[in-house]
């Protein structure tokens, strides 16, 4: 699928004011489709990076960019290849599929050189929910380019269920050295997961917000994905070794919070907590009654979530 270079608003989710849409093409000829939308007044703070989760779109995220707006923030936003309206990687548009993370982060480098860096004013902050968190945390150990960054629900660790986790992480490792790690996890929607039913989803207790984003998918189905794939599930694991290696090794290049949800069922929040507590320059905040999706949860929740992301905004 070719990336599309609009924003796909809605009645109820118009998008930012003076959003514009981009394309940013990869070193490896990636398509990534990316939002820049000014700050609403002319002495700006500085510009956020919105990273956003695995099998999400820019337009989830309009809310959330309008009162980093008011905040004074300009904004970038944008679909991590194989989602939204980015290229995909595989023939089939609903796999949640990706070889390496090494491929989000040649993503996010040229977000950042062919975009941020070049438009946006200094200095920058990164938010990242969930696997954009995950990603923005691999990219806080060595690289420069953030102030400070936070992330929400970020994936540090997942919740097996039924499955011992080092069976779970011997049969995806055994599914892609056979060549089978384009098929879906088993138990996954192979359709848009935004597309069922809110009772007892994992991701938001707010059904407003829920029937808001069914509604941008209903009438745009070719930004969503499906479960994820093998493939992009050993990709994770490897990525979440990778990333405990680093803790060992040193700090983060900047202070950096993570923001987790007290009933999340996606990602594993004592993860997260131990993750903060052994690396230096990392702390965490929990909210907790939050499900997973922090930034799209019910007003009580969300504005507990600004007051952690000013707090460190406003901190020396």
């Amino acid at each position: 699928m070719a990336p599309s270079t609009q924003l796909f608003e809605t009645p109820d989710n118009p998008a930012p004011s003076g959003a514009a849409c981009h394309t940013v093409v990869t070193a490896d000829r990636m398509k990534l489709r990316a939002m820049h939308a000014p700050a609403f007044s002319a002495e700006t703070r500085g510009t956020v990076v919105l990273l956003n989760g695995r099998a999400d779109y820019v337009e989830r995220y309009f809310e959330t960019t309008r009162e980093l707006q008011v905040r004074g923030f300009h904004v970038v936003s944008f679909d991590w290849r194989g989602q939204g309206a980015s290229d995909r990687l595989i023939g089939d548009s609903l796999r949640g599929y990706v070889k390496s993370f090494n491929q989000f982060d040649e993503d996010l480098r040229a977000i950042m050189e062919k975009l941020v860096l070049l438009a946006c004013p200094a200095p920058y902050y990164g938010l990242g929910h969930s696997t954009g968190g995950h990603i923005l945390l691999r990219n806080c150990f060595g690289k420069t380019w953030f102030r400070k960054a936070i992330c929400t629900s970020p994936l540090l660790g997942f919740q097996y269920g039924a499955w011992p986790r080092l069976v779970a992480h011997l049969l995806a490792a055994s599914m892609c050295a056979f060549g089978l790690g384009r098929m879906y996890l088993p138990g996954y929607a192979h359709g848009p997961f935004l597309l069922r039913g809110f009772a007892n989803n994992p991701l938001t207790s707010d059904a407003h917000r829920w029937d808001r984003d069914h509604r941008t998918l209903e009438a745009h189905p070719s930004l969503g994905v499906g479960g994820p794939t093998y493939a992009w599930f050993f990709a994770a694991i490897l990525s979440m070794e990778r990333l405990n290696r680093e803790k060992r090794r040193s700090g983060t290049s900047c202070p950096v919070m993570l923001i987790t949800a007290g009933k999340d069922r996606v990602v594993d929040t004592k993860a997260a907590q131990d993750f903060a507590a052994s690396v230096p320059g990392v702390s965490q905040v929990m909210i907790p009654e939050a499900l997973h999706e922090i930034l799209i949860e019910r007003n009580e929740i969300r504005a507990a979530f600004w007051a952690a992301f000013d707090s460190l905004i406003a901190s020396a």
